[in-house]
């Protein structure tokens, strides 16, 4: 029993040593060794052009005609159909003009009466003024058939006059389109009654086509009269067209909150009403910057900063950087870095100046395409 005990307490004692060796050792190998980190990096490419916006709108004409006729009565007939091509003069629409031409027979009427008012007081003052010659009447006499003659040419006057404004409510009767164009809406149907000046057949004139889009306030001030934009259709992505601001709205919409902004158009066959159009615009104080992942974005002194990898000796350093803002794909920087550097895209919490780190060529991606590089060979 006592040899036993005493093995035991050999044992345990050898146990002990060896442990505090193997410690020991290891302690001195992770104290003589350099941690080396594995990465995810990003290579810096070509700036952009600055931000870019786009906002997607409607095709529609530049001038657009509600036709009304100009005088009141209950439409007989309608011609035209929203969609439907019109040309000037095309008849669009017609009211009951019965009433119309009745009107134009009673001032034909009243005109006759009045031509031969003329003829009876010229005759009468022809009369006078010979009388007068002979001195068989008096001058208050001529003058009187004179004032007669000129009363009556005055009521033919008046009597041409109605004539001709009911002869106009005959042709006002039929509403014909002013312009070369496309119906877009219709507003009164056969058998309503209307008033002159009510809205019937609205045309939108060809060949001045623009798009309409409506711009938050945080980019109006860009949108600016003059201003150069470009275009492409939805419907064809090969077709980009330059166009131009055009108009402005004064004041945003009362529930959206945004400004309508006209872009005209150049004139292209391909372009059809109620297509729907992208405007892409680039700011006027934009300046060229590179995109870099917004987690490669880290702070030196409470200023913004990157970390680069030194492919030579694999070893990471912080750099300033300035920063214009931010885009769809990450951060936008103008200043502190340039096209070839490797950016530390991921990890830079674990970063320290002169930091080993593990890179491999494959590793080395653009911009915007993050990758994870390869973990550390195990010693």
């Amino acid at each position: 029993m006592a040899f036993t005990q005493k093995i035991s307490l050999t044992t345990i004692t050898m146990v002990l040593t060896m442990s505090a060796t193997l410690a020991g050792c290891a302690e001195e190998k992770v104290a003589g060794e350099t941690p080396i980190r594995p990465v995810k990096v990003v290579e810096v490419t070509t700036p952009d052009q600055g931000r870019i916006m786009q906002y997607s709108g409607a095709i529609r004409s530049k001038t657009e005609i509600a036709m009304g006729f100009r005088v009141d009565g209950k439409i007989v007939e309608r011609f035209v159909d929203i969609g439907q091509s019109v040309k000037p003069g095309e008849v669009l629409a017609r009211l009951d003009s019965v009433d119309y031409e009745l009107s134009v027979r009673q001032a034909e009427a009243e005109l006759a009466s009045a031509e031969k008012q003329v003829e009876i007081a010229q005759r009468a003052l022809r009369r006078a003024e010979f009388l007068q010659g002979k001195s068989a009447t008096s001058q208050s006499a001529l003058e009187q058939s004179q004032l007669a003659f000129e009363q009556a040419v005055s009521l033919r006057a008046a009597a041409a006059s109605v004539l001709e404004q009911t002869r106009n409510k005959v042709a006002y009767s039929s509403l014909k389109s002013e312009v070369d164009g496309i119906v877009t809406a219709v507003s009164a149907e056969a058998g309503q009654v209307v008033a002159a000046g009510t809205p019937v057949v609205s045309v939108a004139a060809a060949g001045s086509m623009e798009v309409e889009i409506a711009v938050p306030e945080v980019d109006i001030a860009v949108f600016k009269p003059g201003k150069a934009v470009k275009a492409h259709l939805w419907a064809n992505s090969d077709l980009k067209l330059d166009g131009k601001v055009r108009e402005v709205a004064g004041s945003a919409d009362s529930r959206s909150r945004t400004f309508a902004v006209r872009v005209s158009l150049p004139d292209d066959p391909r372009l059809l009403l109620g297509m729907t159009a992208t405007v892409t615009a680039k700011g006027d104080d934009a300046v060229p910057a590179y995109v870099l992942p917004l987690s490669a974005l880290s702070k030196q002194d409470g200023k913004p900063a990157v970390w680069l990898v030194d492919p030579q000796t694999e070893t990471v350093r912080l750099r300033p950087v300035v920063v214009a803002g931010f885009s769809d794909d990450g951060v936008r920087v103008t200043e502190g870095v340039a096209a070839g550097d490797l950016v530390v895209a991921a990890g830079t919490q674990f970063m320290q100046p002169d930091m080993k780190v593990h890179l491999f060529e494959g590793d080395m991606q653009r911009a915007g395409e993050v990758v994870e590089a390869a973990p550390p060979a195990a010693s």
